[in-house]
């Protein structure tokens, strides 16, 4: 395989791998935004947000399922944002800049909130859930500077 060759492989690769994460992580935001539309989500995430310095009094404004309604409508704008900046790139930023506040806020969660942690066979272990929000994290990071 001759350097061109080579550097259109690289290219496609890493074209696609940008574009699988691109729209997964709008999959994934959508998804969980329209799921904090039910009594589920919403009551699970309850201990989360009313033990964080940032959202603890959300409660006393609103009650559980419309709290949970905003974050998910937050989620939903986000997702939207990513699939419109493939047209409209100066909406990347915005997406970015969402996926980063929201996911430093959930990342915080696993030290802020009780009996986040505990130890499994002398390993500490984590509802593993939030740990996908490093990685939402990291392509928001990723994102906001692609031009």
């Amino acid at each position: 395989m001759n350097a061109t060759s080579q550097l259109n492989v690289e290219s496609l690769t890493y074209k696609t791998g940008y574009y699988i994460s691109f729209f997964g992580s709008a999959l994934i935001l959508l998804w969980i935004g329209i799921f904090k539309f039910t009594p589920t989500e919403a009551a699970a995430i309850k201990p989360l947000v009313e033990n964080h310095f940032l959202t603890f009094f959300v409660y006393k404004i609103a009650g559980i399922q419309m709290v949970s309604n905003a974050i998910g409508v937050i989620e939903i704008i986000i997702a939207l944002l990513l699939i419109f900046s493939v047209k409209f790139a100066f909406l990347r930023k915005y997406a970015g800049g969402g996926m980063i506040m929201t996911f430093l806020v959930t990342l915080s969660y696993l030290f802020t909130t009780p009996g986040m942690w505990k130890i499994v066979d002398g390993v500490p272990v984590t509802d593993f859930f939030i740990l996908k929000d490093l990685m939402l994290l990291g392509f928001g990071l990723m994102i906001i500077q692609k031009k």
